[in-house]
């Protein structure tokens, strides 16, 4: 598992912002697979090549399974790694006990399923623009705080029926999860209040069920179709997940759109636009980098004198396979009217994220009603780079500010537009019409 004498072995940086795009390429310019040193001594074989990325998330001799699989390793040992590879989901899951897990929790994002939460999606955004409306005109606001963060969170915890009072303690060590910088101590704790935050989520709706993904989850439990570890982990996993990519790709949209002007204003131009500019983001800016972690059940000869031998671990890189050069042309430009779109931010083959969907949805809804509401927002410091998020794991900032009404910008008055009984309008931010004041799910 570890290789304490391997002094030469680069470790991979945690710092985040710019330096995790410059290692990515560093790393990519070594070779197909390059060993790197992670948080207490973890080594592992870093991918961010995207042709071998592609090659490696579908290949028969590599698992998610830790279990029996990753030489010298014991369950708990790591504890930054425990949410993600101790747990038994179908994240870490193969074969037919990942098709089983995967059966489960399907239902909730299918396609009809996806459009009924967009009642839920716009009252969600319309509330949050509502108190941001509010606001002193000149005022600095985190925008990841108050909007990037709220969207996704309020959606994902209203889907698996968190209790307001559950919310906060819950959602704190959520976002603690990405963190890779942390002290040992730090990680225990973090992991400990993940298992307490979802078995409180449990207990509460074995009291009282209700009609959401938890409630359905625990009827499988106790139907012995889940096991209590299973549903565990599957609710940090989709809670979890749920949020973390929705919040960085939302932040992460804004930041590129408002420091490329002309591309924002042939969005705001030509709505269907939108679609372009999330993808491109998803591209440029993955709320993902690196996802540990896969194993070699058997060796695997990449070529280049590089062979990653049976028992040893790999981070896929799924990140770095949309800003891979060899896939795009000016792969490290953002340009919403690119043909070569190509990503993995969501991952790809029979681990692709079933919650791909929803993100895409949350940011369609979140970002044209937050520049229609604030035409003139803006960053609050175009000059100096924000912190990053410490974690090679996760591409966020740690606060977003921006100027919603820069000082001495005129209101504008909202426009009135005729509501379609079919589908809902966008009237200054908020939405109208027969679909926007449907019931939570």
């Amino acid at each position: 598992m570890t290789t304490s004498h391997e002094v030469s072995i680069p470790v991979l940086a945690s710092d985040g912002g710019v330096r995790l795009y410059e290692q990515i390429e560093e790393l990519r310019a070594i070779g197909p697979a390059v060993r790197v040193r992670l948080p207490q001594n973890v080594i592992a074989w870093s991918i961010t090549r995207g042709d071998v990325v592609r090659r490696l998330v579908t290949h028969p001799d590599v698992t998610r399974n830790a279990r029996g699989t990753w030489t010298g390793y014991q369950p708990g040992a790591v504890p930054w790694l425990s949410p993600w590879i101790d747990v038994h989901s179908m994240a870490t899951s193969e074969g037919a006990e990942h098709t089983r897990l995967r059966r489960l929790i399907g239902p909730a994002f299918t396609p009809r399923r996806m459009q009924s939460l967009r009642p839920s999606i716009e009252s969600a955004v319309t509330d949050l623009l509502d108190g941001l409306e509010a606001l002193e005109d000149g005022a600095v606001v985190d925008l990841r705080a108050h909007f990037a963060h709220g969207v996704p969170t309020r959606v994902i915890c209203d889907l698996f029926g968190v209790p307001e009072d559950q919310r906060p303690a819950m959602l704190s060590v959520v976002d603690a999860i990405l963190a890779t910088d942390v002290p040992q101590e730090e990680s225990e704790r973090i992991t400990s209040g993940l298992s307490t935050a979802m078995h409180r989520l449990v207990e509460a709706k074995r009291r009282e069920p209700g009609d959401d993904m938890t409630s359905l989850l625990l009827t499988a439990h106790e139907g012995d179709r889940l096991t209590e570890t299973e549903l565990i982990s599957t609710l940090l996993l989709m809670i979890g997940a749920g949020s973390q990519t929705t919040i960085a790709l939302i932040g992460n949209a804004v930041r590129a759109l408002l420091t490329h002007r002309q591309q924002l204003s042939a969005t705001l131009n030509e709505p269907a636009r939108w679609a372009d500019a999330i993808e491109e983001t998803l591209r440029l800016h993955p709320p993902v980098v690196h996802l540990p972690l896969r194993f070699a059940i058997r060796d695997i000869d990449l070529g280049e004198g590089v062979t990653i031998a049976a028992g040893e671990a790999i981070l896929i890189g799924f990140g770095a396979h949309g800003r891979d050069p060899s896939f795009h042309d000016a792969a490290h430009g953002f340009k919403i009217d690119r043909v070569d779109r190509d990503h993995l931010a969501f991952g790809y083959g029979i681990h692709y994220c079933l919650g791909a969907p929803l993100a895409r949805l949350e940011a369609a809804i979140a970002l044209p009603a937050l520049f229609d509401r604030f035409p003139d927002i803006a960053l609050a410091d175009e000059e100096n780079a924000l912190d990053p998020q410490s974690s090679f794991i996760g591409n966020d900032v740690l606060a977003l500010p921006v100027l919603l009404r820069p000082a001495g910008a005129v209101r504008r008055a909202e426009p009135t537009v005729p509501v379609n009984a079919d589908r809902p309008s966008i009237v200054g931010g908020r939405f109208t019409g027969t679909e926007s004041r449907g019931a939570r799910p």
